[in-house]
């Protein structure tokens, strides 16, 4: 059981009552204080201190110092009056003891308030705090977003003026080809006019008398030897480029050759194997594996055998675009477009690669001018795609010179 402390002192004013209670070699930190209106409690172990005071007590302007070994109480009175003592004398146990519950269930109450104040005022915070950073974001984000229109608006306006520059220019160059073309003809007509004037000035049966026409002495006569070069060009010998002509003769004997043993492979391959589409199919999942080389030849069979599925040629261009073989990217993403004929929604995604495929190929290879209407034919398929923009964008920039090709 703790030990009652008796020993405290205590003054007062009609306003107030302070009293003292010694801590007993306590130390500060183990002390526990509970307040309200008709109970006043400090625990100390093993000490404890309680009080019933004899009016109700203004918790609120109350307050308890813990210090110098002891601990001040400073209890404000509900009511001015002096008192004769500071609790009730011969206040039973029952009572004291209801006193004491009544108290805790207060206190735990009032902390229980308390918390629930806390955290209230948290989530308000927390809450005030997300509405200022996305009130923050979303201004931010506009900013950006004006600062990307501006940027667009921009490189339009570039774009645009360096078109009607080279419009311009074009039209400028054309009219200086008539204007030299119209010189020309017009110096012609000058100097034909001259030739007639001075023909009839000076006509050629006008020729003085006396005059002798000196002619050129006859030719001996003999024979000429003539020597034909036997030979499939029908080139003179003096005229003829053995090296080159036999070497084209021998590539022209290995394309016949190739194409009899093409037909030949073709006769030889299994039933599935002279499907295009599973050629196809088998061309994909050599893609996927990072074989290029085996998927171009796949393809080439699938061509060979019927040229006229733009998936073929569409594939191959994938394949070429991997192997940097660019020109044939080209040919190939060409070849697929001419037979993807009407453009219809159905074909429409296959149109794309094919415009991406072709504008991704002219680009590396620096021309810039015809990448761009390449990506510009793919958004008119897929006007929202944000990969589409950003390439179509960076590639004006690199026209305009506002960025480089490297970057």
């Amino acid at each position: 059981m703790p030990i009652i402390v008796k020993d405290f002192t205590w003054q007062q004013t009609e306003k107030e009552i302070f009293i003292s209670v010694p801590l007993k070699g306590a130390k500060a930190c183990q002390s526990n204080v509970l307040c309200t209106e008709d109970y006043i409690k400090a625990s100390f172990p093993p000490f404890l201190f309680e009080l019933f005071p004899l009016s109700p007590i203004d918790v609120d302007k109350s307050s308890a110092k813990i210090g110098n070994g002891v601990i001040l109480f400073t209890l404000h009175k509900q009511e001015r009056s002096i008192w004769d003592t500071l609790s009730p004398a011969n206040m039973e146990k029952e009572a004291m003891q209801k006193v004491r519950e009544k108290a805790v269930d207060r206190v735990q109450e009032k902390a229980k308030e308390d918390a629930e104040a806390k955290a209230m005022r948290k989530r308000e915070n927390e809450k005030y705090s997300l509405e200022v950073m996305m009130k923050i974001d979303e201004e931010e984000r506009k900013q950006i977003e004006t600062i990307k229109e501006e940027e667009r608006r921009k490189a339009s306006e570039e774009l645009e003026r360096f078109k009607e520059r080279q419009r311009i220019e074009e039209q400028r160059r054309i009219q200086e080809e008539q204007q030299r073309r119209e010189e020309e003809k017009r110096k012609n007509a000058i100097n034909k006019s001259k030739n007639a004037n001075n023909q009839k000035k000076h006509p050629q049966a006008a020729e003085k008398p006396g005059s002798e026409k000196v002619l050129p002495p006859t030719r001996k006569t003999g024979s000429i030897k003539i020597q034909f070069t036997p030979r499939v060009f029908p080139t003179a010998l003096r005229e003829s480029r053995l090296a080159e002509e036999e070497e084209w003769l021998q590539k022209q004997a290995a394309a016949r050759r190739a194409i009899n043993t093409e037909s030949l492979e073709i006769q030889d391959l299994k039933e599935e194997e002279k499907n295009p589409e599973w050629l196809k199919d088998k061309a994909n999942k050599l893609f996927v594996a990072g074989d290029y080389l085996a998927a171009v030849d796949a393809l080439n069979l699938g061509i060979r055998i019927n040229g006229k599925i733009p998936g073929l040629y569409l594939n191959r261009s994938a394949c070429h675009l991997k192997l940097r073989n660019l020109h044939k990217t080209i040919e190939d993403a060409s070849k697929a477009l001419e037979l993807l004929t009407p453009p219809v929604p159905n074909n429409a995604s296959a149109r794309l690669k094919a415009y991406v495929r072709r504008g991704t190929a002219f680009c590396e290879l620096e021309l810039y001018v015809q990448g761009l209407e390449d990506y510009e034919a793919a958004l008119k398929i897929d006007p929202a795609n944000p990969s589409l923009k950003s390439d179509a964008q960076k590639i004006r920039l690199i026209i305009q010179g506002s960025i480089s090709d490297q970057e």
